[in-house]
């Protein structure tokens, strides 16, 4: 089974959005969250979809999967107290959903990166089943810098670009792995990890690269991430009017 988890668990705080959480902003008509929704309702490939979403908006967000007519979710969960236990939330609803016996595949994504693609999701799912797991990623444009910490000017190390990649989402593993991984790292009191894939690499599983998502591939955190995709998807539609774009 090949179950989508979508965090949406977020309050957007750098969005400076007082009323609505990020994930819920209306873009080109339709909540943003509904743009990433239907990305996963329409692929052949997927069976289903788990959410992980603010507690306080889970009968919002029902409302709007009965409008939009989103049929493959399974189960909404209320976030958790930092991304990671949010994804976790989310991970263990998709446990309970499916054959613990199967070999199941998990596709982390978030809820505010709606521009992914079906080929994406496609090359996520080939990946897990070929290496066990699937890290989205573009190449750096800019030359990258490491300091000691974040309150020292002086720059320690130049990695060499060539070699750098931006991990992104879908993050996407075998269920079973991915759990092992989370359970642990909660019981050892770890609960704020940046993403999965770190989670992973941590406790030495083998992760792979997916070699190249889209580059309109973003994650709206700030105001001007979402006028950038909005950007996007008006240029999309000028492409398509003229033929550009099929």
């Amino acid at each position: 089974m090949n179950i989508a988890v979508i965090f949406a668990g977020g309050i957007g705080s750098r969005m400076h959005s007082k009323e609505l959480p990020k994930q819920f902003l209306m873009l080109r008509g339709k909540p943003v969250i509904i743009h990433t929704l239907e990305q996963f309702e329409n692929h052949d490939e997927i069976d289903a979809i788990v959410i992980s979403c603010i507690e306080d908006r889970i009968q919002y967000l029902n409302e709007l999967l009965e409008k939009y007519n989103i049929r493959k979710v399974k189960k909404i969960v209320p976030g958790g107290k930092t991304g990671q236990l949010s994804i976790y939330n989310g991970l263990c609803a998709a446990e309970s959903v499916v054959d613990k016996e199967e070999k199941n595949i998990v596709l982390i994504h978030d809820g505010v990166r709606p521009l992914i693609n079906s080929k994406l999701i496609t090359d996520n799912i080939r990946s897990v089943k070929e290496n066990g797991s699937a890290i989205t990623c573009v190449k750096a444009k800019e030359t990258i810098l490491l300091v000691e910490n974040e309150d020292n000017a002086e720059i320690n190390t130049i990695p060499d670009r060539n070699c750098v990649r931006l991990a992104e989402a879908p993050q996407s593993f075998f269920l079973n792995d991915i759990m092992e991984v989370e359970r642990r790292a909660i019981n050892e009191g770890l609960t704020n990890a940046i993403d999965s894939c770190s989670l992973m690499k941590k406790y030495g599983k083998k992760i792979y690269l997916i070699f190249e998502g889209p580059t309109e591939n973003i994650k709206i955190t700030t105001p001007d991430d979402f006028y950038i995709m909005r950007a996007i998807l008006d240029a999309k539609e000028n492409a398509q009017i003229y033929g550009i774009e099929e």
